[in-house]
């Protein structure tokens, strides 16, 4: 009969292995590498914008998989101002609408523009203001100048005027500069924040795409227009006054899902006395930090030329290099073009210039 001591250390022995392997396991696994976020990038044909826009989410698993789970949807154009031209491209809405209507998701559009002739913008001059209904009329204003009101009633979804109505407070922990953001109440009710803006310079922040494009959901009933009482308080963090409250307004939102409009884009003194520039691509993620890397790249610009990725980075958002991103579609330097540079400002060096004066 075998001794039981030998048996008993011999299948110790055993265990031990056993438990070693498991545990090696667990280290190979806790040490695999992350997974790259994707990013699209397909080039228009034949100006047809809509075909396009399926393609750039099919390179992405398809619109059933970038929504899967989420059954409300805004789409957050960048409608800066009535000038065709600086806007999101009105054909990229709809396509998208179209398409997540087919995938039987609610779906809306929100903007708080910034600016209009006849509200709070008179001349060379643009003001600031918190008043609720100067703002909802120049808001329904920028809709209907720019087709979108018209575009509403023809998909039967609502816009949504992100400056007034009711609105809900949101806590964002670590915040550079706020503790909390108020939003409106519409964008903590979706499910999904699909941003979709123009791939444009700008003269804050270098280049202005999907996480950018966020300064749009601070409500000026709040934060007052052009953001002027909300770049006050951030330029106290950072001068730009624009990267650092971004970032605390991509992490207060469900922003999962960035198309950016470069079908025509803008280069030059953004935001919107640039020079349009023929790109006609569209680029689509749903990391929206890998997505702006690869449409400034695009831009030629390099990742540590934009402050906002900087910030990104600093509050845990990755990645933070082109190499950790997986590009399908277009190689992009076969489709890369340098874009002019903005002439780039502090804000406090313009504040005294731009949005100072108040109009009720």
């Amino acid at each position: 009969m075998e001794d039981p001591h030998r048996f008993m250390q011999s299948e110790l022995s055993r265990r031990d292995f056993l438990g070693a392997a498991v545990a090696g396991l667990g280290c190979l696994a806790a040490s695999k590498p992350e997974k790259a976020p994707v990013v699209s990038v397909v080039k228009i044909k034949n100006d047809n914008v809509p075909a396009a826009v399926e393609q750039a989410l099919d390179l992405l698993g398809g619109i059933k998989s970038v929504t899967k789970g989420k059954g409300r949807i805004m789409l957050k154009p960048n409608l800066v101002a009535p000038v065709p031209g600086a806007v999101t491209n009105r054909e990229v809405i709809s396509a998208l609408a179209k398409l997540m209507k087919s995938a039987h998701k609610e779906v809306s559009i929100g903007e708080g523009s910034a600016a209009a002739a006849g509200f709070n913008a008179q001349g060379t001059a643009v003001f600031r203001t918190r008043n609720a209904d100067l703002l909802s009329r120049m808001q329904s204003h920028v809709f209907d100048q720019l087709g979108y009101s018209e575009l509403g009633k023809e998909l039967r979804i609502p816009l949504v005027n992100l400056h007034s109505g009711e609105m809900a407070k949101v806590r964002v922990p670590g915040g550079f500069v706020f503790d909390e953001v108020t939003i409106h109440r519409s964008l903590t009710e979706i499910d999904l924040l699909c941003s979709v803006p123009i791939m444009k310079t700008h003269a804050l922040a270098q280049v202005t795409l999907g996480m950018k494009n966020l300064v749009g959901v601070f409500p000026g009933t709040v934060y007052c227009s052009v953001r002027a009482c909300m770049h006050d308080l951030a330029s106290k963090v950072e001068p730009s006054g624009t990267a650092a409250p971004v970032v605390d307004m991509v992490r207060a939102n469900k922003l999962g899902l960035v198309v950016v409009d470069a079908s025509t884009a803008m280069e030059g003194q953004e935001p919107s006395e640039g020079t349009p520039v023929k790109m006609g691509l569209i680029i689509a993620g749903t990391n929206p930090l890998a997505t702006d890397i690869v449409s400034a790249s695009l831009m030629g610009f390099e990742p540590g030329e934009v402050p906002l990725f900087a910030w990104a980075n600093k509050a845990g958002m990755k990645p933070a290099r082109l190499d950790k991103i997986e590009v399908r579609g277009e190689k992009i330097d076969s489709v890369r073009r340098k874009f002019a540079r903005p002439q780039v400002f502090s804000w406090p060096s313009i504040r005294d210039y731009w949005g100072v004066k108040e109009i009720s």
